[in-house]
């Protein structure tokens, strides 16, 4: 099972519908009560970065996540739900982030940049071998809706960045846990592949018939 952390996120219910044509068998989690009984997680997000935090730590969420992602169980983040995996962000100065990887999130500075970036960017993809890559085409293009991105302070976390104005950390993993700032349950074919592909790395296959 795919728990599928619900902490108010806008898109929640795409991500869900987006797992589920993949064959996932996704239960939406309004509380940590039945985390455990998860084979993988899930952390969607849209919005701002404290208003995410502050409504995980009301519902429970914060401690049970932390301890999932220390004890490298799977888990995916997906763009506020990727962000919150850093040390924290300019958009919440003084909130605290999961600290998992070393860094923080910056907003785009460039001058005339047309912020937040919305649309298709193409990633490049720094660990091509990584799980979540296999069977991508080589310059893969996928949806963001952002303002702020992740600044990793070591690089061996980063499997994928993007250009936007200034190079960006698109994607971050370490070991069974990591995140992506863009949105694969926008990204048309390319994001339902990654979201199979973490499927697939976590030990879930989809049943026959689902479209490749």
């Amino acid at each position: 099972m795919i728990a599928l952390v619900d902490y108010g996120s806008g898109n929640l219910r795409s991500v869900y519908n987006a797992l589920q044509t993949q064959g996932g068998d996704v239960e939406i989690l309004d509380s940590p009560a039945h985390l455990e009984q998860a084979d993988a997680v899930v952390l969607p997000g849209v919005g701002a970065f404290g208003d995410c935090v502050q409504q995980i730590r009301e519902r429970g969420f914060w401690e049970p996540l932390q301890e999932w992602i220390a004890q490298d169980r799977p888990f995916l983040g997906i763009c506020v739900g990727y962000q919150v995996l850093f040390e924290g962000s300019e958009e919440a100065p003084g909130v605290e982030g999961m600290g998992f990887f070393k860094g923080q999130v910056r907003k785009f500075r460039t001058p005339d940049l047309k912020v937040p970036q919305i649309g298709w960017n193409r990633l490049e993809l720094t660990n091509p071998q990584h799980s979540l890559w296999g069977g991508l085409p080589q310059d893969p293009y996928v949806y963001f809706v952002h303002s702020f991105y992740p600044e990793a302070a070591e690089s061996e976390v980063v499997t994928a960045r993007c250009n936007y104005g200034e190079s960006f950390a698109a994607a971050a993993a370490r070991g069974r846990v990591g995140g992506v700032q863009f949105h694969p349950e926008k990204s048309q074919a390319v994001g339902l592949g990654i979201l199979r592909n973490f499927m697939r790395s976590v030990g879930i296959r989809e049943p026959a018939g689902v479209s490749q």
